[in-house]
């Protein structure tokens, strides 16, 4: 048992978290019932975004609505009904949604043990900028592009990379042994969760081995960077902020 005399591969710091399903304590959230919800990042961590992983039971639900807050949504397993901006879909694993702030998101009907991560942040509009249109497709309709030219590292981007948008959620793909080019710095911060496979993180100077399941925060300016290990391909979700101003 990894548990066993209180260990643990999770770490909490100033500038970046890891999480592990073993750590994982429900929370009750409005507008959400039938289901087992997580807050995994949120503003009491240091993060200025929040990501939740919701397990429904058949017949839970889910609705999202408020002024200031966007909600992007993907199906990690099992498959859920998307109601948002006048169209209904059924979801299945690997779908995604994304609602603008202030607009009605319900998810309803969905198959037991269907899982859903949220990532939502407050929106930062932009003067003379339109404001972002909702979403909903799934990755298998997104090319994925090589990263940097490499191989090894494939790269979807599953929200539009325009003004009216101000966070960026991806899939990155690695082959074993594939790896970041180099050490990244940058004023983004991100929030993932490893989809498939298992690497080691360099969060600051830190090394942390990690598999499926894992939740990874990282702070403005955290130094980051990951290899792939094992035998399989390793896939992370992830989001950041994006397309705004410096000051």
């Amino acid at each position: 048992m990894p548990e066993l005399f209180g260990h643990t591969r999770a770490h909490v710091g100033p500038r970046h978290a890891l999480l592990t399903p073993h750590n994982h304590v429900n929370s009750t959230v409005p507008g959400i019932t039938g289901a087992t919800v997580v807050i995994l990042i949120n503003e009491a961590l240091g993060a200025r975004f929040a990501q939740t992983l919701v397990t429904f039971q058949k017949g839970g639900r889910a609705t999202f609505r408020q002024p200031e807050i966007q909600t992007f949504g993907y199906v990690l397993r099992g498959e859920v009904t998307v109601m948002q901006a006048g169209a209904k879909q059924r979801c299945p694993g690997g779908a995604f949604f994304f609602s603008p702030a202030g607009q009605v998101c319900d998810l309803s009907g969905p198959k037991d043990g269907t899982q859903v991560m949220f990532f939502q942040k407050k929106y930062a509009a932009v003067p003379g900028a339109p404001a972002p249109r909702a979403i909903l497709s799934n990755e298998a309709k997104v090319k994925g592009t090589p990263f940097l030219g490499d191989p090894a590292a494939n790269l979807q981007v599953l929200l539009p990379d325009e003004p009216a948008f101000d966070m960026a959620v991806n899939i990155f793909a690695y082959q074993p042994g594939g790896h970041l080019p180099f050490v990244e710095i940058h004023v983004m911060e991100h929030g993932l969760v490893m989809l498939d496979g298992q690497g080691v993180y360099r969060l600051e100077d830190s090394w942390y081995p990690v598999e499926k399941g894992d939740v990874v925060w990282m702070g403005p300016y955290c130094p980051q960077w990951f290899v792939a290990m094992g035998k399989t391909p390793a896939r992370y979700l992830y989001y950041k902020d994006v397309n705004r101003t410096a000051l």
